[in-house]
């Protein structure tokens, strides 16, 4: 039984207009606080290389912004790709256009896909991101070991990120963008290493310019790998988005590429 489609192919960020609204955005790391001074021209090329977590939020008296923290162990996450502002770990995922130029960022009226949420807080946490980040942002950013990023809106609140490095930039490029069906059950395969395994079972699909299945896919495979953010679920059939990288020296028992997961295109229910 299907039990739910995630996204149509191809891809886009298609959703209905952010309304826009004054209101805070918290998070309680206060060495991410600590950026570059506010009048400092930002490193607009640093903004691409990783994935910015919300990590402190006052407003102009001071005071953590508690309406951004709806969802403490999932911090709004904001990324920046060939012009685009995505944001994620609020109730659905939001996105733009974004310029950055000296000590300042633009962001473009935001969008975001139609889904309900249950919770009321994560419902409301996209109004609340919303209204801080579209229009014009004082950026600072900060690089090194613990790369900081610093958004101040006119209204004076200030939202604090600290950046976790892209996949692209772990592995030093672009992946092949790859999607893969997963079976709904594992079977025992064999390792050196790891006695009783269970693999996944895997094979490659493939997609038109339009989104629509095209060839016949093959057998399913053991898949010896990991897949960076996935979680299987025994009985549950998915097709998978992934990004494949080539590992640059891998350890003598190590895979040379790695998968990281982009997205789940298609799940269904195949429990008995």
């Amino acid at each position: 039984m299907k039990r739910l489609l995630l996204l149509a192919l191809p891809l886009a960020l298609a959703g209905c207009p952010k309304p826009a609204d004054p209101a805070a955005t918290p998070a309680d790391t206060p060495s991410a606080a600590t950026a570059a001074p506010a009048d400092a021209a930002a490193d607009a090329a640093l903004l691409p290389q990783y994935h910015w977590r919300l990590a402190s939020a006052t407003d102009a008296q001071g005071q953590r912004i508690e309406a951004l923290f709806a969802q403490p162990d999932k911090p709004v996450q904001l990324d920046f790709r060939d012009g685009r502002l995505g944001v994620a770990n609020t109730c659905n995922r939001m996105g733009g256009t974004y310029t950055v130029g000296g000590a300042t960022l633009t962001a473009g009226r935001l969008v975001s896909t139609m889904m309900a949420c249950t919770d009321p807080k994560l419902m409301a946490l996209d109004q609340e991101v919303g209204k801080r980040l579209e229009g014009t942002l004082k950026v600072a950013t900060t690089a090194g070991d613990a790369p900081t990023l610093t958004l101040t809106t006119a209204a004076g609140d200030t939202l604090a990120f600290t950046g976790a490095p892209t996949a692209e930039t772990r592995y030093g490029g672009p992946g092949a963008r790859v999607f893969l069906e997963v079976a709904a059950e594992t079977k025992p395969c064999s390792h050196p290493l790891i006695p009783d395994k269970q693999c996944l079972q895997v094979r490659e699909v493939q997609y038109d310019d339009k989104g629509l299945k095209t060839g016949a896919p093959g057998e399913f495979q053991h898949f010896y790998d990991e897949i960076e953010g996935y979680t299987h679920e025994p009985g549950v059939r998915n097709v998978l988005r992934v990004d494949r990288y080539t590992v640059k020296n891998p350890p003598a028992d190590g895979s040379s590429q790695a998968y990281v997961l982009d997205m789940v295109v298609e799940s269904a229910s195949e429990k008995k």
